[in-house]
């Protein structure tokens, strides 16, 4: 018997036969959906360890199982580690899907099926009114809010997850296995409603070749930069961290923010916005915090704010892009705690009115959710909060969205350290959108 042979059953005669048993590669793990912007689609992600097909077998709630099929294709990835792990990462996107019905899914192939999986195609129309739970920064160590998301997406509360940067703590360690981990954790989530992300700085190494091959997200920016619409929002979703990791090369910057200002452009057509009235944003770093970190929003010279000039040519900043283009609202993470802002804009408060300020506001509004749980654990604020900070909060937890209709939108905080009490909400109300709208 060879020695390493010996050593595994010696070793698994001191343990419980359930961890001895050696992993199954065509076994699919990892399961997550994502919308691609493509409407009555949704793609299915999985993860194999061994190169096998790529299917999913699904039909509509309350029919015979499995009558459809669906094909797709699988990517070798490789984490850079020492170990040099190798990965299938398999995508398969399901077509004419009918708006709002749900489907009954598994993925894998003839080598190894996963478990039965629900999800409701997402409703095309304008007058849709979804809702969201939104956060950052959450890891397999202290993911604080997990349990609670988790059983408030089984219960069909949300339609939609937003995880705004900073997966795992971190995705590349121990050679990818933490990964592994994470999004085996969120598969309980992410196998039942569309989980749209965006980088964090967590997500740094091997030039965040973990978060460009584990997720799949709309368009062909690798999941860096993308936008998508639902219900009367047109939700945009791109990298701050690209004015931070230059090596990984300044043209990404560059482009990522001529990306931006021609899909804000061709949301701002007027045949565009009178449909879509909402422009959302979605970054990891914000613009503005209170936080006692020094972190690049404690600093007025923001990078993410107001660009570079230490960059040739200077890189330009997004606080004047995303004002003159009218975005609403804007979800930041990063921070690892809760932060409603006033109105902003150029670090001056410019509230609807004294007694509603989120009426009618004449700035952008901006959230900061980045207290999931991670093993980081809580950042501090400074003593006196600025004039543009309305509430803030240490608590872990995550907020919920809830896209009203054309003219409202609701959001709230919930605690997870006081057993999911709402410690937070308003609604922002807009009764005219777009540039206008600061008049």
């Amino acid at each position: 018997m060879a020695p390493v042979v010996y050593f595994f059953f010696l070793f698994c005669g001191l343990m419980p036969l359930a961890l001895c048993v050696p992993p199954i590669g065509s076994q699919p793990e990892q399961v997550h959906i994502s919308y691609p912007g493509v409407r009555g689609s949704m793609v299915i992600t999985w993860t194999t360890f061994n190169e096998t097909d790529s299917m999913v077998e699904y039909n509509l709630w309350g029919g015979k199982l499995f009558t459809q099929t669906a094909k797709g294709n699988s990517a070798v990835f490789v984490d850079e580690g020492p170990e040099k792990r190798k990965m299938y990462i398999h995508r398969v996107t399901l077509s004419d899907l009918r708006p709002g019905a749900t489907y009954v899914y598994h993925c894998g192939s003839e080598a190894g099926w996963s478990d039965l999986f629900f999800f409701t195609a997402l409703n095309e129309s304008t007058s849709f009114s979804p809702k969201f739970a939104l956060f950052g920064d959450m890891g397999n160590e202290n993911p604080q809010s997990l349990a609670r998301l988790q059983k408030e997406t089984q219960a069909g509360m949300y339609d939609v997850i937003l995880h705004i940067g900073d997966f795992a703590y971190d995705m590349h360690e121990d050679n990818g296995r933490i990964g592994d981990e994470f999004m085996k954790q969120i598969e309980s989530i992410a196998a039942y409603v569309p989980y749209m992300t965006c980088p964090g700085n967590h997500e740094w190494a091997y030039n965040f070749s973990h978060y460009r091959s584990r997720f799949t997200m709309p368009g062909q920016t690798e999941n860096l930069w993308y936008s998508w619409n639902i219900g009367s929002a047109h939700v945009i979703s791109f990298s701050t961290e690209v004015y931070f990791y230059l090596d990984y090369g300044l043209d990404l910057l560059f482009k990522q923010y001529e990306w931006l200002k021609s899909d804000l452009e061709e949301a701002n057509k007027p045949e565009n916005r009178a449909v879509r009235p909402w422009i959302i944003t979605m970054a990891h770093r914000p613009m503005y915090c209170s936080d006692d970190d020094n972190d690049d929003c404690t600093k007025f010279e923001s990078y993410v704010r107001l660009g570079r000039n230490d960059t040739k040519p200077p890189a330009p900043g997004l606080e004047d892009l995303f004002y003159q283009h009218g975005v609403d609202l804007e979800l930041w993470a990063h921070e690892h705690t809760y932060e409603r802002l006033w109105p902003v804009y150029g670090y001056k408060v410019y509230n609807g009115s004294t007694d509603e300020p989120y009426a009618n506001p004449k700035a952008p509004v901006h959230i900061i959710t980045g207290s999931a749980g991670c093993r980081e654990m809580h950042d501090g604020f400074i003593p006196k909060p600025r004039d543009w900070s309305a509430f803030r909060s240490t608590d872990y937890g995550y907020t919920r969205m809830h896209l009203i209709n054309s003219t409202h939108i609701y959001l709230e905080q919930v605690s997870d350290d006081q057993s999911g009490k709402v410690i937070d909400s308003f609604t922002l109300v807009k009764d005219v959108h777009g540039p206008e709208a600061w008049l």
